[in-house]
């Protein structure tokens, strides 16, 4: 099952492609962040794609694919493109990845959690 989280606390359980594309489109000031997650008792670990909208109107997006070694971010000006990220991720597309430059950022979790339990870092 797939929830999709605001800053506000707002959630959607099983989000619609036009929910998700709401939420993206009211980040803002005070609204800065969206998490959508996999909930999958079968699936260890966390699986989400996040979104960060930076103090200078540019988009931080991140995934992470169930272990913390697996936790990767990239930056756009475009909304757009964030917008089919999420929504191939939502929807498990394979190329959802293929509009971005990915950077692993694993090795920030893993001084700060040496448990392998962080969250999400929004």
């Amino acid at each position: 099952m797939l929830t999709a989280t605001n800053a506000r606390g707002h959630v959607v359980k099983r989000p619609s492609k036009p929910a998700i594309g709401t939420m993206l489109a009211n980040l803002g000031r005070d609204n800065q962040h969206m998490i959508v997650e996999r909930l999958d008792e079968e699936c260890a670990g966390d699986w989400y794609i996040q979104v960060l909208l930076r103090d200078n109107n540019t988009y931080q997006l991140e995934y992470r694919d169930g272990a913390p070694a697996e936790h990767y971010q990239t930056q756009t000006v475009s909304q757009d493109k964030v917008l089919r990220a999420l929504l191939g991720w939502a929807a498990d597309k394979p190329d959802w990845r293929e509009d971005f430059m990915w950077n692993n950022v694993s090795s920030l979790f893993e001084q700060s959690d040496p448990e392998g339990t962080d969250q999400p870092t929004t």
